[in-house]
């Protein structure tokens, strides 16, 4: 498999928005770019970094994909009233029987370890279960 960082970078920056979601539920929360990804420094004509756009991509594949829902983009600094969706939310509380954790607990220590691989698999397993799950009446 190729060594893609921008999938990597996807997975950390869906699975840190996703906790922050998770932290603040059910209260919608607006959710900046640079609290996921890190402080910007945009460019002499004031274009953001290609990393700030992934975090911002990321975050709007997590809405366009039924994980969570938002009113808007306020520029491309962050997003508005930002929560999770129903599906979302489940996906997060489920418990891992060979754990015993939920899958928020499993999402917080990999994104927290900075282990690549261990976030890239159980993000992977999360869209897994996310797909099987696909409940039209879960995304109202």
């Amino acid at each position: 498999m190729l060594d893609d960082l921008h999938i990597h970078d996807f997975y950390r920056h869906a699975g840190r928005s996703l906790l922050a979601l998770f932290s603040q539920f059910p209260v919608p929360a607006t959710l900046y770019v640079e609290d996921i990804a890190g402080p910007d420094t945009p460019d002499a004509f004031g274009l953001h970094s290609p990393r700030h756009l992934a975090c911002l991509g990321a975050m709007t594949w997590l809405q366009q994909s039924g994980y969570i829902g938002f009113s808007q983009l306020l520029r491309q600094e962050a997003i508005e009233k930002a929560v999770l969706s129903h599906r979302g939310f489940v996906l997060l509380t489920n418990t891992q029987a060979e754990s015993g954790q939920s899958n928020a607990q499993l999402l917080s220590s990999a994104v927290s370890n900075g282990s690549s691989a261990k976030l890239q698999a159980l993000m992977e397993r999360l869209m897994r279960e996310f797909a099987a799950s696909g409940c039209s009446l879960c995304d109202h």
